[in-house]
């Protein structure tokens, strides 16, 4: 599994001619990544001096974040393994008719898998950024640049994935999906970029004494 290589067994096999992980897979993991400095803000928040008011906050910012990272990580692999699965779709014998058609649904039910999976990314990475946006403005201010590492790398994360989703839809034929999906892509591309560049603002206002 992926998910389960080192950091740097990771990069390797990313830099490697294999075409697995790539991009999809590493969007996964930026927004793994944005999750546990969100996650870890939160926590050196909780029962620091000051900051009491915002204890409870902490706290379910912390749970939630760790819910997040958990999915996250195993996203790494589903990327891969969907893309994997289109691949031997397309290996499909399409010697008869019959076999064209089989081959045919095979490729288009592995796409919109394929699309799906970062488009879940995306969506997960969207609400992460919300995470660190709320670790920024209240947590800890010793670790505020870390909740905007965080709200930097939601937003490559929610970006990346969608890439994905756009690549794939200029494949699939059921033009209801790719409308339902394309709707979905524009709405995040640019929700993504007026969060991070609020959360940015903050950053500045809070090493202002």
């Amino acid at each position: 599994m992926l998910a389960n290589l080192s950091i740097t067994e990771f990069l390797e096999k990313t830099a490697s001619k294999d075409p697995l992980p790539g991009g999809g897979s590493s969007a996964a993991l930026s927004a793994a990544i944005a999750s546990s400095l969100s996650e870890m803000v939160a926590n050196l928040t909780v029962g620091k001096k000051g900051y009491a008011s915002v204890e409870d906050e902490m706290k379910a910012i912390s749970k939630q974040a760790a819910d997040f990272r958990d999915k996250l990580i195993r996203y790494i692999d589903k990327d891969s393994d969907a893309y994997q699965r289109v691949m031997q779709a397309f290996k499909l014998p399409k010697n008869t008719e019959e076999e064209k058609n089989i081959r045919a649904q095979a490729v288009q039910e592995g796409l919109k898998q394929a699309t799906l999976i970062p488009l879940r990314v995306a969506e997960d990475a969207f609400k992460i950024i919300e995470l660190a946006g709320k670790v920024v403005e209240n947590g800890n201010r010793n670790a505020v640049t870390d909740g905007a590492v965080a709200a930097m790398m939601a937003r490559t994360a929610v970006l990346s994935a969608l890439y994905n989703v756009k690549i794939n839809l200029n494949q699939i034929k059921d033009r209801s999906f790719v409308d339902d999906v394309t709707g979905r892509v524009k709405f995040y591309e640019t929700e993504i970029e007026k969060k991070e560049q609020k959360i940015r603002s903050k950053v500045v206002q809070r090493f202002i004494p």
